[in-house]
């Protein structure tokens, strides 16, 4: 039993690693083994957030000059009393970033009060969740817009916060359906592909910060090394998953991840009918 606990703890850590970058859907993935497994192995919430933290290191790492730049002109520019227009437009993505991630907050604290998870996510649920998925990517999968990083808008903001309300369902890709509404909204490929991860840190830094209390609990004192285990496993293959998308997207791939989509989608209605 031990033996086989070990080895979903290490699936789950690639899963994870593997399926966050990707517009497929982490939590769907998730979501999916352990319904496929109904041993329910792989319900420990505190591992699937030390998981999540390994994901946000490795695109941290791959950002980090991308969010000091960012962080400093916005301080800069409230602070600094010369040059001020030098920091303006790094300071106006700030905002944008802040802008794009309210709705999720808020459908996201819907989501947990109602408790939607209990109520509404099934096998059946996921399918239909993984087909949207599918159609977004096929509808965006040739867009090639030529806005550059400063050239988002309020309005670009704006629309691509709403699309991501709705990524709080497993199934709904966060980073396929951020990506979707970045190229409707005319961004270049790498451009899109960078607000996309640049939204993913407030996301994640609030995911992780209501489940300190639970690992902060002397219980899981005896699962340190496993933890410690699946935050290297699952940062490392985030890292390199981030840079399989990465070419990818510039290259105008994303029918492919749209194609898996769709069979995924087909085999949870074949296999849980």
């Amino acid at each position: 039993m031990i033996i086989i606990k070990t080895i979903n703890y290490i699936i789950l850590a690639i899963i994870q690693g593997l399926t966050e970058p990707l517009p497929i859907s982490s939590s769907g993935h998730m979501k999916l083994f352990e319904m496929v497994f109904t041993n329910k192995l792989m319900t420990d919430l505190n591992y699937e957030v030390i998981c999540n933290f390994g994901s946000f290191i490795a695109i941290l790492i791959i950002f980090w000059k991308d969010i000091i730049k960012f962080i400093t002109d916005f301080f800069n520019f409230i602070f600094s009393k010369e040059n001020k227009e030098k920091y303006k437009k790094g300071f106006w993505y700030c905002i944008y970033v802040v802008i794009s991630t309210i709705p999720l907050v808020i459908t996201g604290l819907l989501y947990e009060i109602l408790e939607f998870d209990k109520k509404i996510i099934s096998p059946y649920f996921l399918g239909f969740a993984f087909l949207i998925t599918a159609i977004s990517l096929f509808i965006v999968r040739n867009n090639k817009g030529k806005k550059e990083d400063f050239d988002i808008t309020l309005k670009d903001a704006i629309i691509i916060g709403l699309f991501q309300a709705i990524t709080f369902m497993p199934g709904i890709s966060r980073s396929g359906t951020v990506l979707v509404a970045c190229l409707l909204c005319k961004l270049k490929p790498s451009t899109a592909l960078k607000y996309t991860f640049i939204l993913y840190f407030p996301v994640s830094l609030g995911a992780m910060a209501l489940s300190i209390p639970d690992l902060i609990s002397p219980s899981i004192v005896s699962m340190i090394p496993t933890y410690l285990i699946g935050l290297a496993i699952s940062g490392v293959i985030t890292y390199l998953s981030y840079e399989w998308l990465s070419s990818w997207v510039k290259k105008g791939k994303l029918i492919y991840f749209s194609i898996y989509c769709l069979l995924l989608s087909i085999f949870i209605f074949i296999f849980f009918r």
